[in-house]
């Protein structure tokens, strides 16, 4: 996102009071890591370019397409504008995030919610063009939103998240106004279009490419950009290569000090840890959690490690399906977990624990430490309640993808686990088939990692724990209890009904184990020490507007 520090002053808003009326203005070897000189020396200085290498790069251009992976969020965020984004914060150890209460400027130079609170119009910068120079209106607005909660799946999940569900609810007032009106006051509304989902398009540049069969032309998009973002795709080589340029008529914040950024895909650690060492590379994360404490240590780069908000690995069990529909099953299984061996083994450290908490919820803040610990003595005993004494067979799945610290982690809770008479084969899925197996909803444990961008409890437990069964439901659990408390909590006004609600659905949570959590992830990405600017965003993508060269 643009550097929030250099436009007008953000709007700061509780997320308990977004109705008031607001106005806002404003495998490589030697041979690959020589191969970035010859490209460098023909273009910008150094000190313009970014070299990142990254583990794996995009397998699309357009987020939205079925199938896109993480990083083609980093792409969308910087190649495609949104109406509005987040202010930045500086964490207590000097780096640089957004903030999760404050939105500011984007494409939108200001916004107003109406006297009664049901509805928002936003008033576009007259100035702002698409990469082609076709210039930016309401009506590109007005395609992209509809795109967004018709072309199903996730993108639509997302948009309804904050009660953005009806092509109905998006109006073009004029070339430069645009108003979304309310289906119900929902506080997350507003956060939910300063997220990754609803970037804007360019609707005649789409619409060319559209065919009957393909409405929002997903097919053209997912090869092609159509932005108006502060960066364009110069080129883009999937399995190997993304080059992005500078858009210097970009005008929806302070113009990139970085002109250039190549992203080299190289699979290897190894490779990508020499590469960033020896200077060949500006930037890259994705190691394994003893290189990156190895790397802190040597210090020869300097990492950003950030807690990831509304985050955390965990082993889901399957709530639909015999065994594990047992409570005092599932609650076995937590007791059963070694937490401390996994934390110390698995992760070396690099992330925050999440066991050993109080019995009693007296915080309404998520994520926090269940109140359990590695006790087999209770596990049996809770095992032998349950009607399973004699122990049972299972699975334990893991994404490949993860395998630097899911199969430590999945060896581990295996081994505690024959300890009280359950034999788990561990399985692994190929990360290109986790989502879709993930889907299907019939693993009986799974290994897994989810973080909600927004960063609230009721948004994680929506995707998580609600009855309306998201794809992120992997546990498929549902209790009306808990659908009851989630709603209460997203649409409350009153901030004590809701500390006492969010406080009431996690001990449910707790209570029910619908997932047994283990920790929150840090974030960490690795950079030389001449890198400034850094911002941590919830996507945890780069966002190359920020950064600086010295």
């Amino acid at each position: 996102m643009p550097d929030n520090s250099g436009q007008e002053a953000p709007l700061s808003i509780s997320p308990l009071d977004l109705n008031r009326r607001s106005v806002v203005l404003g495998g490589l070897g030697a041979a690959g890591m020589a191969a970035f000189a010859p490209r460098l020396a023909g273009a910008q200085g150094r000190s313009e370019t970014l070299l990142v290498v990254q583990e794996l790069g995009p397998n699309s251009l357009d987020m939205q397409g079925v199938g896109s992976n993480q990083t083609v969020n980093g792409l969308s965020w910087n190649c495609y504008d949104r109406l509005l984004t987040y202010a930045a914060k500086t964490l207590p150890d000097g780096t640089m995030s957004y903030d999760r209460e404050k939105l500011a400027p984007e494409l939108a130079e200001s916004w107003e919610v109406a006297a009664d609170g049901m509805s928002c119009t936003f008033k576009l910068r007259k100035d702002a063009k698409f990469h082609d120079g076709t210039p930016v209106t309401a009506k590109d607005v007005k395609w992209s939103f509809d795109r967004a909660v018709k072309v199903g799946g996730f993108p639509t999940f997302q948009m309804s998240a904050g009660s953005l569900e009806k092509p109905e609810q998006f109006v073009v007032v004029d070339d430069h106004t645009f108003r979304i009106d309310y289906i119900r006051k929902d506080k997350m509304l507003l956060f939910n279009v300063a997220v990754v989902v609803p970037f804007i398009i360019n609707s005649e540049l789409a619409r060319k490419n559209a065919t009957p069969e393909d409405p929002w032309a997903l097919a053209w998009l997912k090869n092609n950009e159509a932005g108006g973002g502060a960066y364009k795709i110069e080129s883009w080589k999937p399995g190997s290569e993304t080059v992005l340029t500078r858009f210097d008529d970009w005008k929806s914040g302070p113009l990139p000090k970085v002109k250039r950024v190549i992203a080299r895909d190289v699979p290897s650690a190894g490779t990508r840890r020499a590469m960033l060492e020896r200077g060949d590379a500006d930037i890259s994360s994705g190691f394994a959690p003893r290189d990156f404490e190895q790397i802190i240590k040597e210090g020869k780069v300097k990492v950003s490690g950030v807690p990831i908000p509304n985050a955390l690995w965990y082993v889901a069990l399957n709530t639909a399906k015999p065994p594990f529909d047992n409570v005092k099953l599932r609650q076995a299984i937590a007791w059963a977990m070694p937490y401390e061996q996994i934390q110390t083994s698995a992760f070396f450290g690099r992330a925050v624990p999440m066991y050993g908490g109080t019995a009693e919820v007296s915080k309404p803040v998520w994520p926090q430490p269940f109140p359990y610990v590695t006790d087999l003595d209770k596990a049996k005993a809770l095992l032998k309640e349950a009607g399973f004494e004699a122990g049972l067979e299972t699975t334990l799945s893991l994404d490949t993808g993860t395998a630097t610290v899911g199969e430590p982690t999945a060896i581990l809770i295996q081994e505690n686990l024959a300890k009280i008479g359950i034999k788990a084969a561990i399985e692994k899925i190929p990360g290109a088939n986790w989502r879709t197996t993930l889907n299907k909803k019939e693993l009986p444990l799974a290994l897994n990692r989810f973080s909600g961008w927004l960063d609230y409890p009721e948004y994680y437990f929506y995707w998580n724990f609600h009855g309306n069964n998201s794809i992120f439901n992997i546990s498929s659990y549902k209790n009306k209890e808990m659908d009851a408390l989630i709603d209460k909590a997203r649409f409350t006004t009153d901030a004590a009904e809701y500390d006492r609600t969010v406080k009431d659905f996690i001990a449910l949570c707790m209570r029910d184990v619908p997932v047994v959590p283990l920790n929150q992830p840090i974030h960490d990405v690795a950079m030389q020490k001449g890198i400034s600017s850094y911002e941590f965003w919830f996507h945890r993508e780069p966002d190359y507007r920020q950064f600086a060269k010295g």
